[in-house]
């Protein structure tokens, strides 16, 4: 079978490498001329089903609990498992009872083992959760990697082209996210930093609580760390707003203060596609399968609906919706 993906983000990938994995000849198809600029590669990256069910409904949950495994046997030791920390400052401790509340998965952890999970930070914080089913990835470096690999076992890349030139494939996957034509999705601008900082070592993601301007850190290579957290609805791929630095920069200070001496290596924004319920969708209609709206969780995400993609794929009878998949039963959003 001879399958046409549009897009190389993270859908596209994920999609190319579930299809090529069950026999199919895969060519990709990005109006892009590499991978980056898309909103994967401005991701940080975080495999914490557990800690967006915070503010994300049941299936990211139910989706998400798969995606550490699927990014550990696609791409041998680039997952670190250390878990997700979520801390927030005395005057905040509200915050942190109302995140425990809305997700599981976690224990409570006090000053002293927050000294001992994060040294850097002991004494700063009295009170934390730990969920320690999570994960994290470089999603660069993933993307990357996935690409490499792909192209090593058959699969055609063509950058830089117009995909509606391409032509007698038997099925066709659209992930095209905002580019694609349906008037259901939204925009959804997420904006982050990339601070370098040798005076700051972190283990996991740490996630800062603040009622007004949350905060993740994750640490990569380099004694660099993705900083990010705004979600702002609007589809203008402009560069990072003055107000946005300022808050995660004053955030990111509030974390550790050795963050104020960082250098700053780079800023980046990138517009997620979204559906009204913030929730994914594969769909299909006759020969074409599209992969949507997944919204601040591309990399959590990406892996379930590959599979539900591949399946409509081999086992295409028709137009169906799949849209939430958990322990083997479909549901239509």
């Amino acid at each position: 079978m001879r399958v046409l993906v549009k897009g190389a983000g993270i859908a596209g990938l994920t999609v190319a490498f579930e299809l090529a994995t069950r026999g199919a000849a895969v060519t990709v198809a990005e109006t892009r001329h590499g991978l980056g600029g898309n909103a994967s590669w401005f991701a940080g990256g975080m495999l914490a089903p557990w800690c967006e069910r915070e503010s994300a409904e049941q299936p990211v949950l139910d989706l998400g609990r798969v995606a550490a495994d699927w990014w550990d046997a696609a791409l041998p030791g680039q997952v670190t498992r250390a878990g997700t920390l979520v801390v927030a400052a005395p005057r905040d401790t509200g915050e942190l009872d109302r995140f425990a509340s809305r997700t599981s998965g976690h224990r409570r952890v006090d000053e002293d083992e927050i000294a001992l999970l994060e040294p850097d930070l002991a004494g700063r914080f009295r009170r934390g959760l730990l969920f320690t089913g999570e994960a994290h990835l470089d999603p660069r470096q993933a993307m990357a990697t996935l690409h490499e690999k792909l192209a090593a076992g058959g699969v055609e890349f063509h950058f830089g082209c117009d995909v509606r030139h391409f032509s007698g494939f038997d099925r066709q996957i659209d992930c095209t996210g905002m580019a694609a034509t349906d008037n259901r999705l939204r925009g959804v601008r997420g904006e982050m930093l990339i601070l370098r900082s040798p005076d700051v070592s972190l283990s996991r993601p740490v996630r800062l609580l603040h009622p007004r301007f949350p905060l993740y850190a994750v640490p990569r290579a380099d004694t660099q760390f993705m900083i990010g957290a705004t979600m702002i609805e609007s589809q203008s791929v402009g560069p990072v707003t003055a107000r946005s630095m300022i808050e995660l920069l004053g955030a990111a200070y509030s974390l550790h203060p050795a963050f104020g001496e960082a250098g700053i290596i780079e800023t980046g924004a990138g517009v997620r596609p979204a559906f009204p319920d913030n929730l994914p969708r594969v769909e299909a209609c006759e020969s074409t399968v599209a992969i949507n709206g997944l919204y601040r969780h591309g990399f959590l995400l990406a892996p379930a609906m590959a599979r539900q993609a591949a399946d409509l794929v081999f086992n295409q009878d028709g137009t169906k919706e799949l849209t939430h998949e958990t322990d083997g039963q479909r549901r239509s959003a």
